[in-house]
């Protein structure tokens, strides 16, 4: 999920029972570039585990450097090919790498001959269409030759909204045609829903993104979100501190304490001024902390790894393709003078975000305000 799956929110949701947590979309240029990027975008402990870091990426260099890069602190990578945001199909990525299945599978066969076996390499896509299965079993077989540990497939087309169901049907036939494990992901929002894409479908997994969202302790069979779940989140976000941005923070609160707030309480909450300190106060005054059990909502929060990089393999493979290739790759790249691709597109969703309709991109969760993500 894009700006939410951080390292203090996977340590929340692994609390309740989720067994395999993702990161935030990365834009894997950036990733390679940028030293500001990784440590805003990739951060993580020895707990933090079993951890996948999903990359969205459109060429094999960006995607192989970044795995590489990544490879010591976790236990595999994903290609996201399913974002439908507009920023991320406009640049080539998401969504849009399913129109050219041929350079998913370049990208997926390059990170896997190159890294060991025991190294997960998945992939996340769509469906190609909603009317008949063909070209996404065709595709899903094409992916799943390049070797890779798992698949995933979201329900939906990158066209339909989130109000259109997800077609179970069309996961279960995908599911049929392969081989390798298959996490089904769409309308995930208790536990309930998880058992019945599992016996519908046969997946191997069960992916959920906006029910986690809204409820951390899905997983755990909780239907709505658990006062202490909201009590440990209070608890993670103080030891965290600075390590943890207002945002991140902020809308995460909004999220999980949507069915516990009147709505009035929600707009005053949504609107407070970018002060930690106001919305710790404000959910120790409006949320009925006194009433969950205290224990369960302390964690052990271990300290960040201090992870290190090595560019030099991505920037040979740079120099390389500029000799060798016509496509232009004559920009310098200085990690001190560029944010990258991801930090621009970040500054213009928000800004567009002010005054579009959440709806084009995805769905309004609280009363004056909505967010961005791939679900």
């Amino acid at each position: 999920m894009v700006r939410y799956s951080k390292l203090e929110f996977r340590h929340l949701v692994r609390s309740f029972g989720t067994d395999l947590a993702f990161t935030s979309m990365i834009m894997a240029d950036s990733f390679c570039r940028s030293e500001k990027a990784r440590l805003n975008e990739f951060t993580t402990t020895k707990e933090d585990t079993p951890l996948i870091a999903q990359f969205a990426a459109n060429n094999s260099i960006d995607f192989l450097s970044a795995t590489e890069m990544v490879y010591p602190y976790v236990d595999g990578v994903d290609l996201n090919c399913g974002c439908p945001q507009r920023w991320a199909m406009a640049a080539g990525y998401g969504s849009a790498m399913l129109k050219t299945p041929e350079r998913i599978v370049d990208l997926l066969s390059t990170v896997r001959r190159n890294m060991p076996s025991s190294f997960s390499v998945s992939v996340k896509v769509r469906l190609l269409s909603n009317q008949t299965m063909k070209s996404t079993i065709d595709m899903c077989r094409m992916l799943e030759a390049t070797g890779i540990t798992f698949l995933t497939v979201h329900g939906r087309t990158a066209a339909e909204k989130t109000n259109v169901p997800v077609h179970k049907e069309a996961l279960r036939e995908i599911k049929q045609s392969l081989s390798i494990p298959m996490v089904a992901n769409g309308d995930i929002f208790t536990l309930d829903d998880a058992k019945d894409m599992y016996s519908t479908t046969g997946c191997d997994g069960v992916m959920a993104a906006r029910g986690l969202l809204s409820n951390p302790a899905l997983f755990s069979g909780y239907n709505g979100t658990p006062i202490e779940c909201v009590g440990r989140w209070l608890n993670i976000c103080e030891e965290a501190d600075t390590g943890i941005t207002f945002q991140c923070m902020h809308h995460h609160f909004s999220f999980m304490a949507e069915s516990l707030l009147t709505k009035q309480h929600r707009i005053v909450l949504n609107n407070l001024g970018k002060d930690k300190s106001k919305v710790y106060d404000f959910i120790r005054q409006h949320v009925p902390l006194q009433d969950a059990d205290t224990e369960r909502m302390m964690v052990d929060f271990s300290p960040r790894l201090c992870c290190t990089y090595n560019e030099e393999a991505f920037r040979a493979r740079v120099a390389e393709t500029r000799t060798t290739s016509p496509v232009d790759h004559s920009r310098n790249y200085d990690p001190e003078a560029t944010d990258g691709n991801f930090f621009q597109s970040h500054r213009n969703e928000l800004t567009a975000g002010k005054n579009s309709n959440p709806d084009d991109d995805g769905v309004g969760f609280m009363d004056g305000g909505g967010i961005l993500f791939d679900e």
